[in-house]
């Protein structure tokens, strides 16, 4: 006010000087409390210093004790609590005793006060405290100059790594408002670049949660504590995400996509899976590997199937959609919905290193793989495909990807690879793998896992491969007697007669003769006959007009 007196301005000075500083002063109020309080007890009160030491001793005891409510969760703060009390008791029930005014009590007063008060001045989550109640002060002014204006922080709390907060926005904003001005966030914050972490209110479109890390507690690799599965059914702990919480992801009847930039640590996560798969005795694994096997050879006791070359990765893929027609011809028959993998009926996971490669060098092999990705979770067959950059080219113009119900992303260098790999969209809304700065760091989009949380996968060590390797190839499945006989009849059907080897009018003939209940597919006969797709429909064609062959399902044929 214009005419405001001179001492009420000192006193409002004062008053708000002591509310700004009030942690940093907290020992000398506490002092200051104790004096008046143990004067007040010594003039009233004299003979209640036993209650006073009772009191005392009970309060220390409750203050070293791990999960009280005010959070001294560590050692070393239930011990400094400890002390503190029993310090402040003790000279509370000798001054209510003696009188506060008996030498020398304010001397050891003072020397309480500044000994206690170092530990205090120095904690780091005090000081976090501190640093965090002056952002909320402050942020109405810093929320206006980024661009957020009318959001308003709700809630505040010091963790490990740093602080979150929860925010309520303006009406009309929403969280992608809030993931657009990140970096001006943290320059408003003062943080280190990618230190701030926003997240989507699940119950209130007008909230989200921010995430603030003071320390990157990713900075180190976080060693493999060996598979954790014992059965498909069980989730794969992948890793760990910033809040120390374990990224399980669920992977029965369900096709999992791993991209990532050269040296990203696909690898690595394909390894910590393998390692759990390799423990579960209700899977059989196929793995394609085209560049040499230098990925998967190392699993190789643990391999029912190794596909190095193209020609090899191509019938192994045949075999695999062999055996997903038998298996659904099989549940058609028997009324049930889904294949229920078991020790004596496993599952079969194809594991596929770099699927561009895949897609270049074995063209032939794509129907195949897109024909399992479509048709196989319900029978337990599955994909797991592993690539640097999941292009609409390399992955059959987003077909197979579509039907990749688990993400796992990578860093990648060009921010368009985001939307390719995990879905479109997801740029936008905090999906920022392109800032991951270390092997191992990634995103992961499946079901449980809807929200952008950085995690960092477990290291395998070569040696770790090795020992798991050595320690479950004796244990492992053998594939269910109906996929087997899937497997011998597909080898049939496609072996074309010595004696009409020039003739693919009599190959088609013998083949679809030869042909399973669950009939031939077209590209299959292609195969067979070595004709082009065009010639074997007007074949097909004309021996339906005559009744030697029928379509038993859309695009599957026998006599």
């Amino acid at each position: 006010m214009p005419d405001e007196p001179l001492i009420i301005l000192a006193v409002a000075a004062i008053g708000r000087a002591l509310f700004r500083w009030r942690s940093e002063l907290a020992p000398i109020t506490v002092g200051v409390a104790l004096d008046i309080g143990a004067l007040m007890l010594h003039r009233t009160h004299p003979d209640a210093w036993p209650l006073v030491a009772i009191l005392t001793a009970v309060a220390a005891l409750a203050a070293g004790l791990r999960g009280m409510p005010w959070g001294a969760t560590r050692a070393e703060e239930r011990v400094y609590a400890a002390i503190a009390t029993t310090v402040a008791g003790g000279w509370l029930t000798a001054a209510t005793a003696l009188g506060p005014g008996q030498r020398p009590l304010h001397t050891m007063l003072v020397v309480a006060i500044v000994g206690l008060g170092v530990p205090w001045w120095a904690h780091r989550r005090r000081r976090a405290r501190v640093s965090v109640d002056r952002v909320i002060h402050a942020w109405p002014d810093l929320a206006e100059a980024i661009g957020l204006d009318g959001s308003r922080i709700m809630s505040a709390v010091v963790d490990t790594w740093g602080w979150r907060a929860r925010m309520k926005l303006r009406p009309g904003q929403s969280v992608t408002d809030v993931v657009a001005r990140v970096p001006a966030i943290e320059s408003a914050l003062g943080t280190r670049p990618g230190a701030v972490r926003v997240e989507q209110d699940p119950a209130h479109a007008g909230r989200c949660t921010m995430r603030v890390l003071a320390v990157d507690p990713h900075a180190g690799a976080i060693p493999w504590p060996g598979p954790t599965a014992r059965s498909l059914a069980d989730p794969i702990q992948l890793g760990v995400f910033e809040d120390a919480t374990t990224v399980r992801v669920p992977l029965l009847r369900r096709h999992a996509l791993i991209g990532g930039t050269t040296d990203s640590g696909k690898s690595g996560v394909l390894n910590v899976i393998l390692g759990n798969l390799a423990a579960c005795p209700d899977v059989v694994l196929w793995g394609i590997d085209l560049k040499g096997g230098m990925e998967l050879r190392p699993w190789a006791p643990c391999l029912a199937r190794l596909a190095t070359t193209p020609d090899e990765a191509t019938a192994l893929l045949a075999d695999a959609v062999a055996i997903l027609d038998a298996r659904a011809y099989a549940s058609s028959h028997d009324n049930t919905r889904v294949w229920a993998p078991t020790p004596n009926a496993p599952a079969l996971v194809i594991v596929i290193d770099e699927y561009a490669e895949l897609a270049d060098t074995a063209p032939a092999a794509v129907p195949r793989a897109e024909s399992v990705a479509r048709r196989g979770r319900a029978v337990a067959v599955d994909l797991l495909a592993a690539t640097q950059r999941p292009t609409q080219k390399a992955m059959g113009g987003g077909v197979l990807r579509s039907q990749m119900s688990v993400r796992v992303c990578l860093r990648v260098r060009e921010r368009r690879d985001v939307d390719l790999i995990l879905d479109k969209g997801m740029l936008a809304v905090g999906w920022h793998a392109h800032t991951l700065d270390a092997p191992g760091k990634f995103y992961v989009l499946a079901d449980g896992h809807n929200q952008p949380r950085r995690a960092r996968a477990y290291l395998v060590t070569d040696d770790h491969v090795r020992e798991t390797a050595a320690r479950y190839a004796d244990h492992r499945p053998d594939l269910d007697p109906l996929s087997r006989a899937a497997i011998d009849r597909q080898s049939r059907a496609l072996e074309p007669p010595a004696k009409a080897a020039d003739d693919p009018e009599q190959i088609l003939k013998t083949a679809l003769d030869q042909a399973p209940d669950a009939g031939l597919t077209i590209p299959e006969l292609i195969d067979a006959t070595g004709m082009g797709r065009t010639w074997i429909y007007d074949r097909l064609q004309a021996l339906a007009a005559t009744g030697r062959v029928r379509q038993v399902t859309r695009g599957r044929w026998r006599a």
